[in-house]
């Protein structure tokens, strides 16, 4: 496969961003073999942005010949307080749901689940006693005011009141990189702060650096950084909205990219998130209950999931509408589909009808595992969220 393709496949939507592109192509013009990996917390059930999203940039990689990774954070989540900070929990969680979700939504989304390679953080660790010594090193070459900022990765604002574990998390989360061998870290753009202090530190640091032929024999390497954006949740405040408005007026991207990490899908705010083995009854729901003004095209998540997860997956959305409201239409690029809601033309519940049947249809086959032989992790994981 020639570098061009390799490098569209890594660069489609959802991809928002690479850090650094030019240094990409460097590494796939010199054949350099690209791994990737994307860590995970273990929190609850997984939704769009975490299954389809990421399941969707998972199937891209393996396209473009990158070997690809699931890195089960366990350490990670008890940390931040997941699922009760139980560490038993977080661990029989991640193997017995979370595990079998993630490769379920690589599936649908067209990728090979079989060749992902899962990992738990703590097997990992145990198993690699050069990984401390690289959170310490890497420790030693961050300030501690740049950590408090890195706190956003967490989902935590800065000037929380935290303890102290939770500052070790984004060093961890930068020696996971090293220590995995990792060249192509990946994640929503959430974590760009880990990746930025993974890029800074990357030539300074002694332990499980990262190294690769570039021409002129081997030499330190930094990681290439992949974002992909995030996917908004269903419900969206006037006041989120007025900002995210204000911001676009003001041009100001950081003030917007902060807002997005906000109002992200998340499972903490269920009727703004769809999980992957939710029921067609739930879908509709949720998706006729969704934020979704017309003519509004920029900051409306039914047509984020359009333009994040049904385009890319399938590059058509067929819309079936009544003949009186201008019939069945079929849509061959996002584009297309935009610029119809924007003139009117297409009205916001044929929108929401059209994408709650899309996903209906392509979570069938995850719906059917968890209704099946994986009905008692849901049953457990609801029994856990509820005394925990």
């Amino acid at each position: 496969m020639d570098v061009e393709t390799r490098l569209n496949w890594i660069k489609a939507v959802p991809t928002e961003e690479i850090l650094v592109e030019d240094e990409l192509r460097l590494f796939l013009e010199h054949g350099v073999p690209l791994i990737h990996y994307q860590g995970f917390e273990i929190s609850g059930f997984v939704h769009l942005g975490t299954g389809l999203v990421s399941g969707l940039k998972i199937a891209q990689f393996q396209k473009a010949k990158v070997k690809t990774r699931l890195f089960l954070a366990d350490y990670h989540s008890w940390i931040n307080d997941k699922l009760g900070g139980d560490l038993d929990t977080i661990r029989w969680v991640a193997r017995n749901y979370f595990e079998k979700a993630m490769k379920l939504s690589i599936k649908v989304m067209g990728g090979n689940p079989e060749s992902v390679e899962v990992i738990l953080g703590s097997e990992f660790y145990e198993k690699n006693p050069e990984y401390w010594a690289t959170v310490l090193d890497i420790a030693k070459r961050v300030t501690l005011a740049r950590v408090r900022r890195a706190i956003t990765i967490l989902g935590r604002k800065m000037g929380e009141a935290i303890d102290f574990a939770k500052l070790i998390y984004p060093v961890m989360q930068v020696a996971d990189i090293f220590a995995l061998q990792v060249n192509l870290p990946h994640a929503g753009r959430d974590q760009r702060k880990a990746h930025v202090i993974a890029r800074e530190v990357a030539k300074k640091i002694r332990f499980n650096v990262l190294k690769a032929n570039l021409g002129n024999g081997e030499e330190i390497i930094k990681p290439i950084a992949v974002h992909h954006s995030l996917l908004m949740g269903l419900k969206m405040s006037d006041e989120h909205y007025k900002l995210l408005k204000e911001a676009e007026e003001k041009g100001d991207a950081e003030m917007i990219r902060d807002i997005f990490i906000d109002i992200k899908m998340s499972k903490s705010i269920p009727e703004s998130a769809i999980f992957v083995h939710d029921s067609p009854q739930d879908i509709k729901k949720k998706i006729r209950k969704a934020f979704c003004p017309a003519r509004e095209i920029e900051y409306n998540p039914v047509l984020e999931i359009a333009r994040l997860i049904i385009f890319p997956a399938d590059g058509k959305f067929f819309v079936d509408r009544p003949q009186k409201f201008g019939g069945p239409v079929e849509y061959n690029s996002f584009e297309e589909l935009a610029r119809d809601f924007k003139e009117g033309k297409l009205h916001p519940l044929d929108l929401k009808n059209a994408v709650a049947d899309w996903l209906i249809k392509k979570l069938e086959p995850i719906r059917k595992y968890f209704e099946g032989p994986g009905k008692s992790a849901i049953e457990e994981l609801k029994r856990i969220k509820i005394t925990r």
